[in-house]
């Protein structure tokens, strides 16, 4: 019997006790050993929820029992998590965790300790939530050269994108309908400017690439500036917008960026609309591969905490090597990046299109039916191309176009 800990009784770990519980006939048959919740550590106490007799409120009791050989860590956030996560693996507790944020900071740091003591540090939620993502990644796509990596990484953002292309309205009033819809935090900073798939895309770059990257390297654009124009103007080209993740391999360096793109509907993602995730793995040898399905929730997430937890179970004292190392990823500097551009400048057509075409060359214009500006897309050119171009004419908006 495999006893287990988990840390934080919130909603992902509130769901990883009801799947152990709930499944565990199944799990016992998966794992070949039962797998039983020992303890779960929380500030409060749940009177009315039968996991009160399991309810610790000291960490050191998890720590020094050497009954609990799988720590589980929902609490989120770095602190205490990470001195908690590292506790557990110097102590010769495996641990698996759905924490982004710990993950994408401390990866290369936490994967050498359970290395060195012989456990295992797993972490599949963190990215895609119950989307299989990481262990696919690092096994079934291993002989593969990773040459992309792109994805709609973030539910919240996909639903307010979907709701304004599909109703016509506005950021702000789709994001409180998000908002009360729980599809949005209180505080939405992390999802709407970008955060939180930038630390995904750092996650999955860092392991396609075996270095890590830091996610503060990574250029990060949200869709607070997107309007309903900018939708109108992508529906005259027969397009989306859609915020994605994404990296490639650029010679011996590679690219990485988190921003909005227009993209039509050849394009593999055009369809992954409201809170679906998906992403999209090109390899050199397998082509294009693409994991689709829920990117949140509570049991989606949970499901794939379990899936650790039943590997956990499956390696006791055996350490699958990750490779992930403390070197820096070599980044293309951003400037040298390249797309076309979907650009809106102050100004008419019949005022501003000769300035334009001076500052981009050839442009395709773009009519939507507003008097008051131009829209285009430019040819593809760099990102340093596009900066020094746009100091030449009034810019309102411009997405970076897939077509």
């Amino acid at each position: 019997m495999i006893k287990v800990s988990v840390l934080g009784y919130g909603t992902v770990g509130s769901g990883v006790v009801q799947i152990l519980r709930e499944n565990a006939e199944l799990i016992t048959k998966k794992a070949g050993q039962g797998i039983e919740v020992k303890s779960v550590l929380d500030l409060r106490d749940f009177p009315e929820d039968p996991v009160q007799e399991l309810i610790v409120h000291d960490f050191e009791e998890i720590k020094n029992d050497d009954e609990v050989q799988i720590v589980v860590e929902t609490m989120g956030g770095l602190h205490p998590a990470y001195e908690f996560v590292k506790a557990s693996l110097e102590s010769g507790k495996s641990v698996c965790t759905s924490n982004k944020a710990l993950v994408a900071a401390y990866g290369p740091e936490l994967l050498a300790v359970a290395q060195e003591k012989n456990v295992n540090f797993l972490f599949e939620a963190s990215v895609g939530g119950g989307i299989p993502i990481i262990r696919p990644l690092k096994v079934s796509l291993a002989p593969e050269e990773i040459l992309e990596i792109s994805g709609i990484l973030n539910g919240t953002t996909n639903y307010i994108l979907t709701e304004m292309t599909d109703k016509g309205a506005d950021f702000d009033s789709v994001l409180k309908e998000a908002q009360d819809k729980g599809y949005a935090e209180k505080d939405p900073t992390a999802d709407i400017e970008g955060h939180d798939a930038c630390r995904k895309i750092a996650i999955l770059t860092s392991l396609a690439y075996g270095k890590q990257l830091d996610f503060e390297d990574i250029y990060t654009e949200g869709i607070t500036k997107i309007t309903d124009r900018d939708i109108n103007y992508a529906k005259k080209l027969g397009a989306k917008v859609k915020i994605f993740g994404s990296s490639k391999k650029a010679g011996d360096k590679v690219s990485a960026m988190v921003a909005p793109k227009l993209i039509m509907p050849s394009h593999p993602l055009y369809s992954v609309d409201g809170v679906f995730n998906a992403i999209l793995v090109k390899g050199n040898m397998v082509g294009d591969v693409m994991f689709y399905g829920q990117g949140a929730g509570k049991l989606a997430t949970a499901s794939a905490v379990v899936s650790d937890v039943i590997d956990e179970s499956k390696h006791v004292n055996v350490n699958m090597k990750t490779l992930w190392d403390a070197e820096k990823l070599a980044l293309m500097p951003l400037s040298e990046a390249s797309s076309k551009f979907f650009v809106r400048v102050h100004g008419s057509r019949e005022e501003v299109e000769k300035k334009v075409k001076n500052a981009f060359g050839a442009v395709t214009p773009v009519d939507a039916g507003y008097n008051d500006e131009f829209g285009f897309v430019t040819e593809e050119i760099t990102e340093g191309a596009y900066e020094k171009a746009a100091n030449e004419v009034s810019v309102i908006n411009k997405i970076r176009f897939e077509g």
